[in-house]
């Protein structure tokens, strides 16, 4: 638990607050440190560090992958065509419905019938 205390894991909310290339150089030294320990590695057993400088990498990764999606999302809103990935998941059956708007939509015919006989109203006397 003492080697927690001298390595400082990176927190995703300073990650976020960072720009891209900040995150890039950050990630630059982490790599670089963790080449350095698995080299170091065989001299003394520290499996402890490589596994934190593994986490910390991909937490950066996590953050860099994020951070891209969010403005890609920003970049293709109000388009009429987005990236499939960027679509909402929901289920098959569910994208494949109909929208609101065409399960509504009537033919003419169907909508002159509808207006010549309309649904009757009936009132329960008590």
């Amino acid at each position: 638990m003492m080697l927690f205390n001298c390595l400082k894991k990176p927190r995703c909310s300073e990650l976020r607050a960072k720009n891209k290339k900040e995150l890039l150089t950050q990630l630059e030294e982490l790599k670089k440190e963790l080449m350095s320990a698995r080299v170091a590695r065989h001299n003394s057993s520290d499996p402890l560090k490589l596994r934190v400088l593994r986490k910390s990498i991909a937490r950066i990764h996590i953050i860099i992958n994020q951070k891209q999606k969010e403005n890609l999302r920003l970049l293709y809103t109000n388009k009429k065509w987005k990236p499939l990935d960027l679509r909402p998941k929901k289920t098959r059956a569910i994208r494949r419905r109909l929208t609101t708007h065409q399960e509504n939509a009537k033919t003419l015919k169907e909508a002159r019938k509808l207006s010549k006989w309309p649904q009757r109203k009936f009132a329960v006397k008590a």
